[in-house]
């Protein structure tokens, strides 16, 4: 099978996912400006909370091919966590999706919950210097089994890209900056000796 129609097997599988929209093959010179914008995305702090880390991003650029997709309100987000807190080695905290593990978590004095961050040791929050030694926000990389299932392909990762780098996107996709509409990353590489 040819590349091209691997690659655009893998956009129509996108496409039938709910709340997906439009679909778009990186070029090498977005692979850069991404690369770019993430840098500094990196550099600024998130929630207020610490220092940012797109591990998701980094390994979906890596990969044969990148394409990132458009989403609607009705996009089903991977599973969590979508977001990890670190301190050096350590995780200190994630997103959670499961309301009851939420519920159960509150009632131990030691937890911090923001809405649906859960932060395992309040006390590390305040011993914390946010300037010299902050917390590191991970997006990790997502799997995506819909496209994971599909011949020819292997090592399939999602990510969740920036503001700047959605803003970017959108921008090469000719869309406009909407409410409700945001993007993802996927990236693969072609058939290799992993055994897909």
């Amino acid at each position: 099978m040819q590349r091209e129609e691997i690659i655009e097997r893998v956009r129509q599988r996108l496409k039938e996912i709910k709340g997906v929209g439009e679909t778009y093959v990186l070029l090498e010179e977005d692979r850069d400006n991404i690369k770019e914008l993430e840098k500094k995305a990196d550099e600024m702090t998130l929630m207020g909370l610490g220092r940012g880390d797109n591990r998701g991003i980094k390994e979906v650029l890596t990969k044969d091919v990148v394409i990132p997709f458009t989403t609607s309100m009705d996009y089903v987000w991977p599973c969590c966590p979508n977001v990890v807190l670190m301190h050096h080695d350590r995780v200190v905290g994630e997103d959670m999706d499961d309301e009851c593990k939420l519920n159960e978590l509150k009632n131990c004095k030691d937890n911090l919950i923001i809405g649906n961050i859960v932060i395992y040791d309040k006390e590390l929050l305040k011993s914390i210097d946010p300037k010299n030694d902050p917390l590191i926000v991970v997006l990790p990389p997502k799997p995506c089994a819909e496209v994971d299932e599909l011949p020819h392909i292997c090592n399939v990762a999602l990510a969740s890209p920036s503001p700047p780098t959605d803003e970017y996107l959108k921008q090469k996709m000719g869309l406009p900056q909407s409410h409700g509409t945001g993007t993802f990353i996927l990236g693969f590489d072609f058939e290799c000796s992993c055994g897909n």
